[in-house]
């Protein structure tokens, strides 16, 4: 058989699910930019600053001492009572270390435990949209029907009780939460998430609560939907380390929840991760205990950065909502004519800059586009420079 004939073959073979998967249009531009010259990617959501010096110097006396063994499979003892006393301190929401915490490989290990333990052929599970790519094509995977609940630059991008009660049936079954908000950078008060409670209690949903850019909120302080009444015990929360402490290889984050949830998400981590990676866990201890002030600096760095940058597309002409959370813009570009995806491959190829088109992040972000703010000032400023160039010509 020849190499194209074996090829198709193969094809025939994976499961539907993976045949109708789209490819991320996060690292579609990515990918697309790799071969090219004097690229700034606004891309991918990565911090640009290397981990804190005393993390990193931890890591080396841990790796000197020969810590390479496999940990407790739910993840070391003291990082998740870290975790527990890190979640109670800043959000109010308290946990068991012992029963109520698992060490994921990174948050979005987490959000694949929860959708696999939690979907069945025929649930649906309702996403608000725009929001980050991954969960959709996850819950696709189990068998689920991922259901956009659109929210609206209007509303601040917030979701509301409104758009949720449309889209609710009798197979709706799980809602999955992202706020602070990837891509817009919206985030929910208290007030904002008390009627999503009420309908989560009424309608018995599961709400999966990825919060992975709790600490980057800019003038308020995070609100989780899991410090509401009645609200901790139907909700998982997911985070990790990658954003605030700038730990995105280290792969360390966590879910919390339940005990009966959290037991059900660590028979599937035993058998296809084992545990998450032990020098990273020891990373996230230390970055816990000692690296809160470095935390605090980088987020400070990235609201000087998320000022200049919405500032920047207002003068350009582009309508960009105030983004209190993460480090992303979502300018809106369709009164340029262009649809989003042919408007980042434009600024690609006429411009040298990286945005991620925004109906990536499902369909409501169509006529937007994501930048993250998140890269050294003086290559953010010469991305904005060439973006209003740019502009100036079409």
């Amino acid at each position: 058989m020849d190499m194209v004939s074996m090829t198709n073959e193969v094809e025939k073979r994976l499961s539907r699910a993976v045949r109708e998967m789209r490819p991320s249009g996060i690292r579609k531009f990515f990918d697309l930019a790799s071969g090219k010259k004097d690229v700034i990617s606004l891309g991918v959501g990565e911090p640009d600053f290397a981990t804190p010096s005393r993390v990193r110097d931890a890591c080396v006396r841990a790796l000197e001492a020969g810590r390479t063994s496999y940990t407790s499979n739910a993840g070391m003892p003291e990082l998740r009572e870290e975790i527990a006393g890190y979640l109670e301190r800043s959000f109010g929401v308290r946990y068991d270390p012992a029963g109520e915490v698992l060490v994921t490989t990174g948050s979005s290990e987490g959000i694949d435990l929860a959708l696999r333990a939690l979907v069945e052929e025929g649930d649906e599970i309702l996403v608000p949209s725009p929001s980050y790519i991954s969960y959709s094509p996850i819950a696709s995977l189990g068998g689920g029907k991922p259901v956009e609940v659109e929210t609206r630059a209007e509303d601040g991008f917030k979701l509301t009780a409104e758009a949720l009660e449309r889209k609710l049936t009798p197979r709706s079954k799980v809602l999955v939460l992202c706020y602070p908000n990837n891509p817009t950078g919206a985030i929910m008060t208290r007030e904002d998430w008390l009627p999503i409670a009420r309908i989560a209690i009424d309608r018995n949903l599961i709400v999966i609560s990825d919060e992975i850019y709790a600490e980057m909120t800019y003038g308020s302080r995070h609100d989780s939907i899991a410090a509401l009444p009645g609200m901790k015990e139907r909700t998982l929360l997911v985070s990790g380390f990658s954003k605030a402490f700038a730990m995105t290889g280290w792969r360390v984050g966590y879910a919390c929840g339940q005990g009966a949830l959290i037991a059900a998400l660590l028979k599937i981590h035993q058998y296809t991760i084992m545990c998450a990676p032990t020098i990273g866990q020891i990373a996230a201890i230390e970055s816990l205990r000692h690296a809160m002030d470095e935390k605090d600096e980088m987020i400070a760095s990235y609201d000087r950065r998320r000022k200049l940058t919405i500032e920047a597309f207002r003068a350009m002409g582009l309508p960009c909502r105030e983004p209190l959370g993460s480090f992303y813009v979502f300018p809106r570009i369709a009164d340029t004519g262009l649809d989003s995806e042919t408007f980042a491959a434009r600024l690609l190829n006429e411009a040298g800059v990286v945005a991620v088109p925004g109906n990536a992040f499902g369909s409501s972000g169509e006529g937007h586009i994501r930048c993250c703010y998140a890269t050294s000032p003086d290559r953010l400023q010469e991305a904005l420079d060439r973006i209003g160039k740019f502009l100036s010509r079409i």
